[in-house]
């Protein structure tokens, strides 16, 4: 996609600090970081959702991401542990339409949290876990 800021650092037309590549992916450092560190994993051709992804390419992706949090935890950085994010949708937080992988070093009080919503912690009963289950398996298989 020409209008696509990651297509264009995948192709090699925009600038990036990359720390990892190969022929399906490239990660590079966030211009936005969470912490010092923080890391874009993206696939090479565009996808802009989760869904338009090739399974080997995703399963590529995260394998890279594997890679990237063991280079930050040896990498001197302050990095005591390492969150995965990946938003997939306008409502999920995703700005930027084309699939990408935060790998995100965290140490304590780094300022970082989830926010969870009212009902969390309101555990549902198996009947209704049992059905919403039913309801994926279905889509899932057509």
């Amino acid at each position: 996609m020409n209008d696509c800021d990651f297509c264009k650092i995948a192709s090699g037309v925009a600038p990036a600090s990359v720390v990892f590549s190969d022929e399906k992916v490239i990660a590079f450092l966030d211009i936005q970081p969470v912490n010092p560190g923080h890391v874009l994993v993206i696939p090479r051709a565009h996808a802009k959702e989760l869904s338009e992804l090739e399974s080997e390419v995703g399963g590529q992706m995260f394998k890279a991401a594997m890679i990237v949090a063991e280079g930050l935890r040896k990498s001197g950085l302050k990095c005591e542990a390492v969150n995965l994010f990946r938003a997939d949708g306008e409502t999920a937080f995703q700005e930027v339409f084309h699939v990408h992988l935060h790998v995100i070093p965290r140490f304590r009080g780094d300022g970082f949290e989830l926010k969870f919503g009212p009902d969390y912690g309101n555990r549902p009963k198996r009947k209704e876990m049992d059905i919403i289950a039913d309801q994926i398996r279905r889509a899932i298989s057509k």
